[in-house]
């Protein structure tokens, strides 16, 4: 088919742009919200996330499965995830905004690649999203992954807890700093980072934290070059794995079942993940505010 047939089956479709985990313009991580995609194929939402170049770009699709308010897919510039977090919490922001029969709702399901997943709309003050993540499953840890892990990082790492690979639907490689100022100081060598994270089955990155005590209770970072992000603003689903972690090392006694993570003030994003983990069932929670900044259309 040449490209003459290819346009004459483009179309104009609502498209968002959401800065989530934060209530500024300009902060938090950005997420590309494409509605109306169910004529697209994967090729198609692939060119376009990599044409978006933000770590993700979501579509939004009439669901497939009983239950489910809505379908979403999920790209980097790279690869589709069964997961993640902020784009799952920025796409459910402008579904409210663009659907009037969903805006009062204070729960909803959607369905993404992981199944199905509840979530909780706070709206109050200020609206914040909740989404439940995909129940965890850990690796075991290699012999030499601490080792490896400060040589990517550029720092020494405490003896415990070890990095495990964990996935929350989305795979990441978490890594334990003695606390948030020398997660801040970090200058970590990201060809050996992508290296690392390229060595292990589909791992998104590598995200690090460490225990804070001011107007946030973790700092975050998280470093996925391998995917193109040498370090992602702000990341629900690295949030997510970072709780797990916590809770299979048993350390939640020593943050709460709620907490607060200040994530992407290297980078200049500045954004704020809320985090709440039942500790009897391990369900976990990650939210935040959101601020909508682009509402138009596109031709795909």
């Amino acid at each position: 088919m040449n490209e003459y047939h290819v346009a004459d089956r483009a179309r104009r479709r609502r498209y968002a742009q959401v800065d989530v985990f934060t209530s500024r313009a300009g902060y938090g991580n950005p997420v590309a919200v494409v509605f109306d995609a169910d004529d697209l194929d994967a090729t198609a939402m692939q060119r376009f996330a990599h044409w978006t170049n933000l770590s993700e770009t979501t579509f939004v699709l009439a669901p497939t499965r009983a239950g489910a308010d809505f379908r979403l897919r999920i790209f980097t510039p790279r690869q589709e995830l069964p997961f993640a977090g902020h784009p799952t919490v920025g796409t459910v922001h402008a579904v409210l905004d663009a659907r009037a029969d969903l805006a009062a709702r204070e729960s909803l399901v959607l369905e993404c690649a992981a199944g199905l997943l509840p979530v909780r709309i706070e709206h109050g003050d200020a609206r914040r999203i909740f989404v439940q993540a995909p129940a965890a499953r850990f690796e075991p840890p290699s012999a030499d992954l601490r080792e490896r892990c400060e040589q990517a990082l550029g720092a020494p790492l405490p003896v415990e807890p070890v990095p495990r690979l964990v996935d929350v639907g989305a795979r990441w490689l978490v890594v334990a700093c003695t606390d948030g100022a020398a997660v801040r100081a970090l200058r970590p060598d990201l060809a050996r980072i992508a290296g690392l994270t390229q060595a292990q089955r589909d791992v998104v990155g590598l995200c690090v934290f460490g225990r804070e005590y001011g107007d946030a209770d973790l700092a975050v970072r998280a470093f996925c070059p391998a995917d193109g992000i040498p370090e992602d603003p702000v990341t629900g689903s690295a949030n997510a794995a970072i709780a797990a972690f916590l809770r299979e090392a048993g350390l939640l006694g020593a943050i709460g079942s709620r907490w607060r993570t200040s994530q992407g003030r290297e980078i200049g994003r500045d954004g704020i993940v809320e985090v709440v983990v039942d500790a009897a069932s391990g369900t976990i929670g990650i939210g935040g505010r959101c601020v909508g900044c682009i509402d138009g259309t596109v031709t795909l």
